[in-house]
């Protein structure tokens, strides 16, 4: 998210979460105030390899309710986060999948972070528009509720459907850019289709 008048359009959907960037090459950098949202909604700031006092300060100043790490932030480096932020702030990290993944390297950060996030592997940290070999997570050996992301749009919600009746602890859909006009612009006819879409399911939740 990055234009007020947008932002303020897709909150009208009540998405449980809604996203700004905060990794300055993105094409969709946030770098502006945060419209008052309604208080269901938890607004995340995506971070890619900042520095711990600054995932810190932007929280505090936007008053976010989770952070997502999407670069190859290290298990110390999360758990200096958890004493850094208040309790109530979630911490969402990423790990990418093209098709393998040795998720035997989850178990540290399990302790430290509220939720993973499996994103495909791309040239860029996430919203590259590409799904990632979904049948990779059949071998997810955790507890750990996640969020399930990746090039996800309306044409691929069948599909998603058929994971979310398995026995997966999937928390949440994590879309993005198929739901874009341009980097950053949501199309709300579209993200009201997938709120739609979602609103069927009493099992996962929408970012």
């Amino acid at each position: 998210m990055k234009y007020p008048d947008n932002i303020i359009e897709v909150a009208a959907l009540l998405p449980d979460y809604m996203g700004f960037i905060f990794w300055e090459k993105s094409a969709r950098y946030f770098n502006g105030v945060i419209p008052k949202l309604p208080k269901s909604i938890k607004k995340v700031g995506v971070f890619v390899n900042e520095s711990i006092d600054i995932v810190a300060d932007k929280v505090q100043l936007h008053d976010l309710q989770a952070v997502q790490l999407h670069g190859k932030e290290s298990v110390a480096f999360c758990a200096e986060l958890k004493t850094r932020l208040p309790k109530k702030v979630e911490i969402i990290k990423v790990f990418s999948i093209i098709d393998s993944f040795d998720f035997e390297i989850l178990e540290p950060f399990e302790s430290l972070c509220d939720y993973f996030l499996f994103d495909t592997k791309g040239k860029l940290p996430g919203g590259n528009g590409t799904t990632f070999d979904w049948t990779v997570l059949e071998k997810y050996p955790s507890t750990k509720p996640f969020f399930l992301s990746g090039g996800i749009g309306l044409e691929e919600m069948p599909e998603v459907n058929e994971i979310l009746k398995t026995n997966l602890p999937i928390y949440a859909i994590d879309v993005n850019s198929k739901f874009e006009i341009e980097p950053g612009l949501k199309s709300i006819q579209l993200c009201g289709g997938m709120q739609q879409y979602i609103s069927k399911s009493n099992k996962i939740k929408n970012k």
